[in-house]
């Protein structure tokens, strides 16, 4: 097709170029005919140029079309990941574990040896503190050793219970690039099938085939990598506050034998 409109623009140019009134016998000086000869192939190539059309850039939803079936999945990790990540920032507050005021209270009345009050004061906020602590104060009275080992056990049950959803964005993570490989795969797979059927010599055929594939490997590189990040970052805020949870407890179960508490 650019072979034949090179040779009609070469005859356009020819047919143009040729003056009304030749010379005796018929031929052109040889310096016309060079300068004929040497203008010709940019001319046409300028002409040619013209004739392509204007780059267009795709946009957003050009390109989740282009991605195929795996933006899908892609757009459903995203999804999960920001919810993972809002959820996982309230969860790991520092006022969700404990207060510096539910934690002087609560010493005060077990260094008193009033540990039913004690239990009140945990009981009157809803904190991973008082959910853990207020059934092991019940066992203080009668073994210390009972009550810490409560206390542990009832600890560790609430931090799964909060680190099960900071899992979650460390699965988003690993998925997506996945899920983008799988569309890289296909997108590779469908482009050669193109080439089986029309060629090599029709690239076009194959952009869209291609673009998938590229377009799925990096979508899922964009959920992945601030789902990582995100993961760490969570896992971090969780280990800090569940050690001061702990700290926190301890000191109020210290707090029976200690008399500068009373």
């Amino acid at each position: 097709m650019k072979t034949h409109t090179k040779l009609s623009n070469v005859r356009r140019l020819r047919t143009v170029a040729l003056p009304s009134s030749l010379p005796k016998g018929g031929q052109l000086p040889s310096t016309v005919a060079c300068l004929i000869c040497l203008l010709t192939p940019y001319i046409a190539f300028a002409q040619e140029s013209e004739e392509v059309p204007a780059e267009t850039s795709l946009s957003l939803w050009g390109m989740i079309q282009q991605g195929g079936w795996a933006m899908y999945p892609l757009g459903a990790c995203s999804l999960i990941m920001f919810f993972l990540i809002f959820y996982s920032l309230k969860e790991t507050n520092r006022k969700k574990f404990f207060s510096g005021e539910q934690t002087e209270a609560a010493s005060k009345a077990v260094a008193a040896g009033d540990f039913a009050k004690g239990r009140s004061a945990l009981e009157a906020s809803n904190t991973l503190l008082s959910r853990a602590l207020a059934p092991a104060l019940t066992k203080l009275e009668t073994s210390h050793e009972k009550a810490e080992t409560l206390f542990v056990e009832n600890l560790e049950a609430e931090e799964n219970s909060v680190s099960q959803w900071i899992t979650y964005l460390n699965v988003v993570a690993s998925v997506a690039p996945m899920i983008g490989l799988l569309g890289t795969v296909s997108g590779m797979i469908q482009a050669f099938q193109s080439i089986g059927r029309v060629g090599m010599g029709r690239p076009e055929v194959l952009a869209g085939n291609i673009g998938e594939a590229l377009i799925t490997t990096a979508t899922g590189l964009v959920i992945g990598i601030p789902a990582m990040i995100a993961y760490f970052i969570m896992k971090n805020r969780l280990n800090s506050a569940m050690i001061a949870t702990a700290q926190a407890g301890t000191e109020v179960i210290e707090a029976k034998d200690d008399p500068q508490n009373t």
